[in-house]
């Protein structure tokens, strides 16, 4: 009832009395009203006139349970949210409570702030409060799980445009999991598993954005940004998770139809920052320079060496000239 109440005082342009809230809810003005006193606990400024009703007062960034799912309309597929103040990690949660047995739905883990926010190879997320955002989608997927890579891929594309559809910015894709926005980092994605030899239990794909935040640690400083710092103004953080999650319900669609990415390849490619680009790859002790050429059907980079020859790069670290210190 609160999120919907949070949904109804958004669309509303003048006053809703708590008679009609009352009514529509079949519950009493009380329990309105308790409702109310929670949204406003929770940050929303809510003004209550006498003979009026209630009007909410649109301002700030805040992120919220009701917040979240007020702002989600995500068709026929059915998403569970959990919102937490602070976490060690949304993906570590999201195991859990798949672990648990806890949800068999699409569902959506939403942090203020984390403690031990991780990116890939081990590698520490810095996570401060009131800030990005730091969410993770659990998923139990039928597909084998040799597929679950490319659902990196599809959150990258979901990432992009969402950014896209809430700013002015113009973003691209790291491949396979960094989003950029003038050439420094504002996103990474870490896709992790559980599953037998035929079978996935569950998959999480964890988000991290630099939103609002304004400064940065010394060590990284010159190779992220936020989206407020490169766009000039702040970004209302559950509206942009809202715009991304559609977007994955829309990627993912297309992408079950197929279990590729053959009809989402150009769309990535059009973000795709390696493209026509000289690049690193660094594999294991070995590093040498190529050409990006794009992305085949599974996901991988393919590349044209030096020496004129072509390859599939499935894994391994890609450096982009220009970005992120390579000269």
């Amino acid at each position: 009832m609160k999120s919907e109440i949070l949904r109804m005082l958004k669309e509303c342009s003048g006053h809703l009395s708590g008679q009609e809230l009352s009514e529509h809810f079949n519950v009493s003005r009380t329990a309105v009203w308790k409702a109310i006193e929670q949204l406003k606990k929770e940050g929303h400024e809510i003004e209550g006139v006498k003979n009026k009703g209630y009007h909410l007062i649109q301002k700030g960034d805040i992120l919220s349970k009701a917040e979240l799912e007020s702002q989600l309309a995500m068709g026929e597929k059915a998403i569970s949210v959990h919102f937490f103040n602070e976490v060690d990690s949304t993906n570590t949660i999201g195991k859990k409570l798949a672990e648990e047995d806890k949800e068999k739905e699409m569902t959506l883990i939403v942090a203020d702030s984390q403690i031990q926010g991780k990116g890939r190879r081990g590698r520490s997320w810095d996570s401060p409060k009131k800030s990005n955002i730091y969410m993770s989608l659990l998923l139990y997927p039928s597909f084998s799980p040799d597929l679950a890579p490319m659902l990196t891929h599809v959150m990258a594309i979901s990432v992009a445009e969402g950014i896209e559809a809430v700013t002015s910015l113009s973003t691209k894709i790291k491949w396979p999991n960094d989003i950029i926005v003038e050439k420094k980092k504002v996103c990474g994605i870490l896709t992790e598993m559980s599953a037998q030899v035929d079978y996935i239990n569950y998959v999480v794909v964890g988000v991290g954005i630099n939103v609002n935040q304004k400064d940065f640690p010394e060590e990284i400083k010159e190779k992220a940004t936020s989206l407020a710092l490169s766009g000039g103004e702040e970004v209302k953080r559950s509206l942009l998770i809202a715009r991304i999650l559609e977007g994955f319900e829309k990627n993912y669609r297309i992408f079950l139809e197929t279990k590729d990415l053959s009809k989402l390849r150009n769309v990535y490619e059009k973000h795709l920052i390696n493209i026509g680009e000289k690049v690193r790859i660094v594999e294991g002790d070995h590093g040498y320079v190529a050409t990006g050429l794009g992305i085949s059907d599974q996901g991988e980079l393919k590349i044209r060496k030096e020496d004129g020859t072509f390859a599939n790069i499935y894994a391994g670290e890609v450096s982009v000239r220009g970005v992120y210190g390579y000269v």
